[in-house]
């Protein structure tokens, strides 16, 4: 085991106390910027052919997602990697699966120009929305008007307004003893005791950390994670950790999307990533527990 999974193990022990913090209510955005964001978020003209929008993979009724495995851009295209929950994405320490953007505004302008997603340029894309009235808005806010930033730069201020407060587990850590049951406080004992706290903590109990897929036993990916943005071998099969915030509502799992099922998920987890045997009660019971972490679906901004 190489050093930097000796250090990933390492953190279990110091996070055993308090390992994960609640969501705050509310986050500080320019709600002109962020209302401005929105309009484009859920608005199909970003695509070439005018038939796809951030809400298309990011469904803000469902999970944040759009519950497929891999989603579908112009022309009927499909990607080839799983699309993660914009939910609470503004925790996270990078963006996308292999960590290629460093924030929510270098990741807004990925699937614009993805020909697998929208297809689309940003010289394009601009002149179309200076023949809109989007030109008008855009000059009210930004000096420059319509640039590549600034139309990433409303999309992520938008964005951060996704964030899903007051699940049962957050009442819990802000001193609701009743907010969960019995059986998610085991299953969180479970899910501390067996290390899945190792690489889901924080915030956003998850989404703070690169780790390998497949540490125990070897795990197969077509996908190589953070090797195809430094091609460092010692990075092949290194993903950015998915956050567990309303997970019973984002299948399917996993960067490929290989189980429909939490129990499924957990039980590979438990094999490849933990390398021990846990049994049918224990997953049973950190599903019960991943069920808390459910918020509420984000109004966004009005």
């Amino acid at each position: 085991m190489n050093l930097r999974l000796l250090i990933i193990f390492a953190l279990q022990l110091y996070l055993y106390s308090q390992p994960i913090m609640p969501l705050p209510l509310s986050i500080s955005v320019d709600e002109k910027k962020a209302q401005l964001g929105k309009e484009l978020f859920f608005d199909t003209i970003l695509s070439l052919d005018n038939s796809v929008s951030c809400a298309t993979c990011h469904d803000i009724e469902k999970g944040g997602d759009d519950g497929l495995v891999f989603s579908i851009g112009i022309n009927g295209r499909q990607g080839d990697i799983n699309a993660p929950t914009v939910f609470n994405s503004i925790y996270n320490f990078r963006q996308f699966w292999n960590g290629r953007a460093k924030d929510l505004k270098e990741q807004a302008k990925g699937p614009i120009e993805n020909p697998l997603e929208m297809g689309n340029n940003f010289g394009n894309l601009i002149e179309v929305l200076s023949n809109t009235p989007y030109r008008k808005r855009f000059n009210a806010l930004y000096k420059d008007g319509i640039t590549a930033d600034n139309i990433a730069d409303a999309i992520a201020e938008y964005e951060k307004t996704l964030i899903t407060p007051e699940s049962a587990f957050d009442k819990y850590l802000n001193g609701d003893e009743d907010a969960i049951t019995k059986e998610q406080k085991e299953g969180y004992e479970v899910f501390k005791d067996v290390g899945c706290i190792t690489c889901h903590h924080g915030i956003n109990i998850g989404g703070n950390l690169y780790n390998k897929f497949g540490v125990i036993e070897s795990a197969t990916s077509k996908r190589k994670g953070r090797y195809e943005v430094t091609q460092n071998k010692e990075d092949i099969y290194y993903f950015k950790v998915p956050s567990l915030r309303n997970i019973e509502k984002t299948a399917p799992y996993l960067h490929d999307g290989r189980y429909d099922k939490l129990e499924d998920v957990v039980k590979f987890m438990s094999k490849y990533q933990l390398g021990r045997a846990i049994t049918d009660t224990e997953i049973d019971k950190i599903v019960k527990f991943l069920h808390s972490l459910s918020g509420k679906i984000p109004q966004g901004i009005e």
